[in-house]
């Protein structure tokens, strides 16, 4: 996406090793914009409630004191300099390589003492006429605050490729320099000025504004993709003012110069990112479209819904057949739970056939192409077979691993799966996983990841045995080379923040904590909410999210619990547990805890917990082998 990134290339004197420079800008990744020293028009407003601004030295000033009818410059000098360097248009040239315009303007050069009291004298007017307007902030919670309290990490925006800018957020970082609205000003019109990123959480950025050096007291939190960041010289380009703070006015007498000295040789946004961001969120699937998606009340087969909403590439969907659109179902485009009409019948999948005998008005097939391809596999050979052995995540206690059964094998790679030893006995709580799912693990992943798995419910015979429990069932191991083994290089670390549906209730995106990684499988944890909430999810998973999605798209976040909700945790955890974790509605499996209980009676055992999580990305032979 910073491909073609036009800057003026008219040659001047190497201003970023210039003797005048009073820091040296540390180098940033090659692939975003630099700044030139002649690349930017710096303007200041003017005209505007008795103020002028000089054409040729940038000083503001009251209008009544400047020279000429015109009250174009603040003395002869600047007049008379005006005329003979107007053929030199700009000392700055704006940034994406238009040419100067013949009546550039400058940043002010040395300011007229009785000139610069004056505008701080209209600026005070403007300021004690502005305590009335100010806007009373709402309360709520805050990535900025909770972040900057608790000295947290954000996972990075690439992290997340199927987010806008996911796959093309590049190189930005600490150090780039954009073009904000400057808050620290009383002036009537919106101004801007230049700040720099000095701490990144997903799509949120920690601003300063240039000229405040080591001072932390006017720093920021923004959205880097929101609709008020520019790349540096933007306002030139489109004819905004750029004013600096009023906290700093008076602290350089040279502006222009100072600016010069800081931007040469740093990097900026790229020219078109907000086109970019507009375009990563335009999102295919649109209203009325109709889709097979899994039945919440009987996870074995599918039913139509039709998209109600899409939020940032999150559908709501709505079961055909409900008529007040109260039966609906979250889920994200990409979601592995929704496919075209027609792929239930296409892989011998149960399906629920509407009582609706014709489509109603408006309402149209969705592309087949829209849905995520999975990948294709080759059935022919060695293959899995019913009654096979594995261990899967459970889809109705999604903290839990559990040991399962193939019961059917569809087409196509899919695979119908059982969690054993609490099954319906019609099969209604079987769910659909694809071969290279992965949410489905050979036997003994969870041992030698040091992962607890749960036992079938009413096996009694702890700890848990994979030799001995295939050999009292009479059954086999799907065999390890049948499994997705693939691990990409996913950039989580443990600690990390960042927002995650609470696919037990997918509605609801929260604030969430990345608290171990098993190669590819992330356990997800929900801040402010017990363990026990703990879901795992793969890394490549569409419900995960960088902090500041939901500013970003207009979805609701939800907070972290607050600490009275967690004080009741304790006393209640299994009734919030059923009212919070059910993801599809339906037959509601208990808990490793309630389980655990019921085993036991009482009586302690335990299994291998993990003392070191493996955060490596390589494809490491993390599968044990199987015992004959």
């Amino acid at each position: 996406m910073f491909d073609g990134y036009d800057s003026c290339s008219e040659d001047t004197s190497s201003s970023s090793s210039s003797d005048e420079s009073e820091e040296e800008v540390a180098p940033l990744p090659s692939s975003l914009p630099i700044i030139k020293n002649n690349g930017q028009v710096y303007t200041y407003p003017d005209g505007k409630s008795g103020m002028a601004t000089c054409e040729m030295c940038g000083m503001v000033g009251v209008r009544d004191a400047f020279y000429s009818k015109t009250k174009r410059f603040c003395s002869v000098s600047c007049s008379r300099s005006y005329s003979s360097n107007s053929k030199k248009a700009s000392i700055l040239a704006r940034l994406q390589g238009k040419p100067p315009t013949k009546k550039a303007k400058v940043l002010q050069k040395q300011p007229l003492v009785a000139k610069l009291a004056a505008y701080a004298q209209y600026q005070a007017t403007l300021q004690n006429q502005a305590k009335t307007k100010a806007a009373v902030p709402v309360e709520g919670f805050s990535w900025g605050n909770y972040i900057n309290s608790n000295s947290f990490t954000a996972a990075p925006v690439t992290c997340f490729k199927h987010a806008p800018m996911g796959t093309c957020w590049g190189d930005i970082a600490e150090g780039v320099r954009v073009e904000v609205p400057n808050t620290d000003c009383s002036l009537p019109t919106k101004v801007f000025w230049i700040a720099g990123i000095v701490k990144l959480a997903g799509y949120n950025a920690l601003l300063r504004y240039e000229g405040f050096e080591n001072d932390s007291s006017l720093d920021f939190w923004c959205n880097i993709c929101g609709s008020d960041i520019h790349p540096v010289g933007w306002c030139a380009t489109s004819g905004k003012p750029l004013v600096p703070p009023r906290t700093i006015q008076h602290k350089y007498t040279n502006w222009k110069a100072f600016l010069v000295k800081r931007l040469t040789g740093a990097k900026t946004l790229p020219p078109d990112f907000s086109q970019k961001v507009s375009e990563c969120m335009q999102y295919p699937f649109k209203t009325s479209m109709r889709v097979e998606v899994v039945d919440k009340t009987h996870l074995c087969r599918t039913r139509v819904a039709v998209v109600d909403s899409v939020v940032g590439g999150r559908l709501r969907l709505v079961y055909e057949e409900s008529e007040d659109k109260t039966d609906d179902f979250w889920c994200h485009m990409y979601s592995p739970l929704i496919h075209h009409i027609g792929w239930s019948r296409s892989i011998g999948h149960r399906f629920k056939r509407s009582d609706i005998t014709k489509k109603q008005d408006g309402h149209f097939d969705a592309p087949p192409h829209l849905f995520m391809k999975v990948k294709e596999v080759d059935a022919a050979g060695e293959w899995f077979k019913e009654g096979m052995k594995l261990e899967a995540i459970d889809p109705l206690n999604l903290s839990a691993i559990c040991v399962a059964t193939i019961r059917k094998v569809l087409a196509d790679g899919y695979l119908m799966i059982g969690i054993d030893g609490s099954e319906a006995a019609d099969g209604s709580d079987w769910f659909c996983y694809h071969a290279t799912s992965p949410s489905i693990f050979p036997v003994g992943f969870c041992e030698i990841n040091m992962i607890e798995l749960t036992p079938p419910r009413g096996y009694a015979k702890l700890p848990f045995k994979w030799f001995d429990y295939l050999r009292e069932t009479d059954s086999i191991a799907a065999p390890v080379k049948l499994f997705n083994k693939e691990v990409p290089n996913h950039g989580f670390h443990v600690g990390m923040k960042l927002e995650a549906v609470d696919l037990m209730e997918p509605r609801l995106v929260c604030v969430a904590t990345v608290t171990r990684i098993i190669h590819r499988l992330l356990r997800i944890h929900f801040d402010g909410w017990e363990d026990e909430y703990d879901q795992w999810v793969d890394c490549e998973s569409p419900d995960l999210y960088p902090v500041g999605w939901c500013q970003l798209t207009g979805y609701q976040l939800q907070p972290p619990a607050p600490q009275s909700s967690r004080d009741s945790q304790s006393s209640s955890s299994k009734q919030k547990k059923k009212a919070k974790s059910q993801q599809y509605k339906g037959h509601k499996k208990m808990t490793s805890l309630q389980l655990k209980e019921e085993l036991l009676d009482g009586e302690e055992y335990s299994f291998l917990q993990g003392t070191s999580d493996q955060e490596s990305n390589g494809s490491a032979s993390y599968y044990i082998k199987q015992e004959p």
